[in-house]
């Protein structure tokens, strides 16, 4: 999926400020301004878009970490990764929004998208475990979709 699409969506599923963005940026170590978040909110079609990279995608999401759960104590703001999967993104946000393979199942069921546990796992585990599976576009956009049912209501 496109990072910005997803940037977009989660700021609407919690209803996030710039200002609480450019917060949640700040908790991953990235000084962002009003400006900059206002045109990585933008369309591919609209003037002053810009395209959210892999990296700063991941510190985004570490940020929602930081801000949802706080940092390990004695840990550091991780390093973000250059390339971020569709995999990742769903590890960290499912991290993030501390939800168990239940939430995420019934959240998904909110989307109509049904998923049985063993599937879902698959999308947790390591790229080199024999039953990894890679995230298609379409779980991870019904994933978000589901919060957004849950938590603004359809």
């Amino acid at each position: 999926m496109i990072n910005n699409d997803i940037l977009r969506r989660i700021r609407f599923v919690f209803d996030y400020s710039n200002a609480k963005m450019i917060n949640i940026f700040s908790q991953a170590n990235v000084e962002m301004s009003s400006e900059q978040i206002i045109a990585l909110l933008k369309k591919e079609d609209e003037e002053g878009y810009q395209a959210c990279n892999d990296t700063l995608m991941c510190q985004f999401l570490d940020g929602l970490i930081i801000n949802n759960r706080g940092l390990k104590p004695g840990a550091e703001v991780p390093t973000p990764l250059k390339q971020l999967t569709n995999n990742l993104m769903f590890k960290k946000l499912r991290v993030a929004l501390e939800m168990r393979e239940e939430d995420i199942l019934a959240t998904l069921a909110l989307a109509d998208f049904a998923m049985t546990k063993s599937e879902l796992g698959a999308l947790f585990r390591s790229p080199t475990h024999k039953n990894y599976k890679p995230c298609g576009d379409q779980v991870l956009r019904n994933f978000v979709k589901g919060l957004s049912i849950k938590h603004r209501g359809k």
